[in-house]
């Protein structure tokens, strides 16, 4: 695939450049307390709570913190002025500006919104406006070809037919369910079907249902795109609304911590806050329920949790007030397993799934590839007897499949106790034999 950073299109503009203004486009900078689609009395709340945090600050600061421009911020602050809220304070130096600070009246102000919500952070986007460009940037817009996914995993040792399954399955915009032995490659997979999606996405740092805050934003999910932003956050009517994060397409997944309470709303009553669920924060992404059955919820009471939003491709949320509120269901969502799809659930449900897609155990050939590409990854020279040693002798004898970890696992054991026993990175099978006995366990290895 060529490099996005130096494929030129039409007039000169990189695709890199051309993302940024379709961004741009979609989600443009607002340029007045209207144009936020916030109330006044929100932003008062969130600056007053900016101060409280970090204390006095100039104009620039607080547009930084609010990502929001210097004239909508002046705006809030010459209020907040006129209200007592807020003063001037002596300038820290000649380059910073005006100062501005909590008078006693703005400080109880800000106590009090603190209260109410803990969120401080950059301004949200109001709930409309985060349907929108959801909805614009939709990861269902974009039809698969089997060109598109043998160059997107040209790099992946996988076999064509599996390649050609998942790719259809994408393009059904139905979930799909992933199934076979612990190691066949599930979840790696998986995982790498945000590659499928092209462009970048805007994700929101929080949204606001009426004045209510939910962040959405979370640095561990959402894998954020340095653009190089040259542009003073004081300036007015440049780039994209930085109320949003220019992230690659998320690619979020739960095991067996996952929870109904995860798939809601949270309220951390100690923070307050609220958090949003983790289909809302997969949007425009890929959502992966791995582990199926070992959650703590149970399979079939977390199929009947999709039933609507897979078909309306809307997902109905409510806030611990008991406030309402739908927003879109846009993730390619991937169940994977390593239990048989029928001791999950019965014929009738899977059948509401879609694509059931088995994972296998790897052929000698594939395998082969495998354990080369992992011996250059490792900088370990190839010996082709030592891999046939370990598919025939190992493998072979104890009637083991081979999987697509074993190579990255085994050769790694072999290369430490290289390491620790001659201090030389390399392999024999001497050493695999001493990988594999420390790899696998056996029933046969405990006595009475």
């Amino acid at each position: 695939m060529q490099n996005q950073n130096t494929n030129k299109a039409e007039g000169g503009a990189s695709m890199d450049q051309l993302g940024l203004m379709r961004l741009a486009q979609l989600a443009p900078r607002p340029k007045s307390l209207q144009e936020t689609g916030l109330s006044r009395e929100l932003l008062i709340d969130l600056i007053a709570k900016h101060f409280l945090d970090r204390g006095p600050l100039s104009l620039s600061e607080l547009a930084d913190a609010t990502a929001l421009s210097g004239g909508i911020v002046e705006q809030i602050l010459e209020f907040m002025r006129g209200e007592a809220l807020t003063e001037v304070r002596p300038s820290r130096n000649d380059k910073v500006g005006l100062i501005y600070g909590l008078t006693d009246r703005g400080r109880a102000t800000a106590l009090d919104a603190m209260s109410r919500s803990g969120y401080v952070g950059p301004a949200p986007v109001p709930l409309h406006h985060y349907r929108k460009v959801t909805a614009a940037q939709s990861v269902h817009k974009h039809s698969v070809t089997r060109e598109n996914v043998r160059n997107s995993f040209n790099d992946v040792v996988i076999e064509p037919g599996l390649l050609d399954r998942l790719g259809a399955s994408v393009n059904s915009g139905r979930a799909i369910f992933l199934y076979g032995d612990a190691g066949t490659g599930k979840t790696y997979i998986s995982q790498r079907l945000t590659r499928l999606f092209p462009g970048l996405v805007l994700i929101p740092h929080a949204v606001a249902i009426d004045n209510q805050i939910v962040q959405v934003f979370d640095p561990l999910m959402h894998k954020v795109v340095d653009v190089n932003r040259s542009d003073d956050a004081v300036m007015l009517g440049r780039g994209h609304d930085r109320r949003f994060s220019v992230c690659e397409r998320p690619a979020v997944i739960t095991a067996g911590e996952l929870s109904a309470d995860m798939l809601e709303v949270t309220y951390e009553p100690s923070a307050r806050l609220y958090e949003a669920p983790l289909q809302m924060r997969a949007n425009n992404g890929v959502f992966i329920i791995d582990d199926l059955g070992r959650q703590h919820i149970e399979p079939k009471q977390l199929f009947n949790r999709w039933i609507v939003p897979l078909e309306e491709k809307i997902d109905y949320l409510s806030l611990k007030s008991g406030k309402h509120f739908s927003v879109p269901f846009d993730v390619v969502l991937v169940f994977s397993t390593n239990i048989h799809p029928l001791k999950l659930a019965d014929e009738a449900f899977l059948r509401r799934i879609g694509y059931k897609i088995e994972f296998k155990p790897m052929k000698p050939d594939a395998y082969q590839r495998v354990w080369h590409d992992t011996c250059v990854q490792l900088e370990i020279d190839y010996d082709p007897q030592v891999l046939q040693f370990v598919i025939n002798e190992l493998h072979g004898r104890h009637q083991t499949p081979l999987l697509p970890c074993h190579p990255r696992d085994l050769i790694g054991m072999a290369v430490d106790h290289a390491l620790y026993v001659d201090n030389e990175r390399y392999i024999d099978c001497e050493k695999m034999v001493w990988a594999w006995k420390n790899y696998f366990v056996s029933l046969q290895d405990f006595s009475e």
